[in-house]
């Protein structure tokens, strides 16, 4: 819920308490960790008292096709009627709905057009976890 209100660009503490009903305490443990990771930065738009705002880093940016992508999904399986967000493509002007594409050819993928195969040092980790129980 943070970082779907920080892609809508709520950036302050008050904000994201109203915006997302969490707890004071809640929320400042999830703002911690995710500065922790690099995800989000703190800046100081007030002195006196000091105050701090949140924006999102490169790597936080790095997260919108997954947000997207929930937007998507959540739009299809829960939504009734017209979705509360439309995305805007800046370029155009168009309301679009990002689809996933192949970076070779440029067709449109989805889970039946796509298989997963592990790398020889991933599936040597998934053996050893399957053998350690």
């Amino acid at each position: 819920m943070i970082l779907r209100e920080m892609f809508l660009g709520t950036r302050r503490f008050d904000s994201f308490l109203r915006l997302t009903g969490m707890s004071s305490h809640l929320l400042t443990q999830r703002l911690r960790k995710l500065e922790g990771l690099g995800a989000i930065r703190r800046e100081a738009y007030c002195e006196r008292p000091l105050r701090y705002e949140y924006r999102l880093t490169a790597m936080g940016r790095d997260l919108w096709p997954i947000i997207i992508a929930f937007k998507k999904w959540g739009d299809h399986w829960l939504g009734e009627g017209n979705p509360s967000v439309q995305l805007v493509h800046k370029g155009c002007g168009a309301i679009t709905s990002p689809n996933l594409t192949c970076s070779d050819c440029g067709e449109p993928m989805e889970a039946h057009d796509a298989s997963a195969t592990p790398t020889k040092d991933f599936e040597r980790e998934r053996r050893e976890l399957r053998n350690s129980s």
